[in-house]
């Protein structure tokens, strides 16, 4: 198991073959980590679904409003939505879109990101600068990996929960 320096900026996503540890970097993106980590400590994560898997490239997820398996789910409205709470603006950085970092998902607009994020399956370079990066797998990639693929996936996989590693 990977080393956690902070656990008070560190998650924990439990996926179907196992757990995903990934550091948050709240000294690049201090707005986007602290809506990550509200929305974890509310279980508003918990059971909503990967609903745009794009081999080679990324797996998102995080619609809070539209992705939870538990509810009426209707994956063709997932990614449609976000949290109640106000979009997050752009805190863009230096930092790659190398594999496994975490972006933000957002609209056209750069302001617009809310509780969607993606995770990078691989590097990717042209993302660089226009979304925000704010964290990285630390531990658990081969999990992500594993994750079923589609736009949306005909079964797809899900956040069984997402937990700050200092709460857990």
């Amino acid at each position: 198991m990977a080393e956690i320096k902070e656990p008070e900026n560190t998650v924990i996503i439990e996926l179907k073959d196992g757990p995903v540890t990934i550091e948050l970097l709240p000294d690049v993106a201090p707005k986007h980590v602290e809506r990550m980590k509200e929305l974890a400590r509310a279980g508003a994560y918990d059971n909503v679904c990967f609903h745009r898997v794009i081999d080679g490239f990324m797996a998102q997820t995080g619609d809070v409003a539209n992705g939870n398996m538990e509810d009426n789910f209707n994956i063709r409205a997932a990614g449609t939505g976000g949290s109640e709470h106000p979009n997050v603006p752009a805190e863009f950085s230096k930092l790659p879109h190398s594999r496994g970092t975490i972006g933000a998902a957002r609209s056209a607009n750069p302001d617009s990101a809310n509780s969607q994020f993606f995770i990078n399956f691989k590097d990717n370079d042209f993302l660089n600068g226009q979304y925000t990066v704010y964290g990285r797998v630390i531990e658990g990639m081969e999990h992500v990996d594993n994750i079923a693929r589609g736009e949306p996936p005909m079964n797809p996989d899900r956040m069984i929960s997402m937990k700050v590693a200092a709460d857990a």
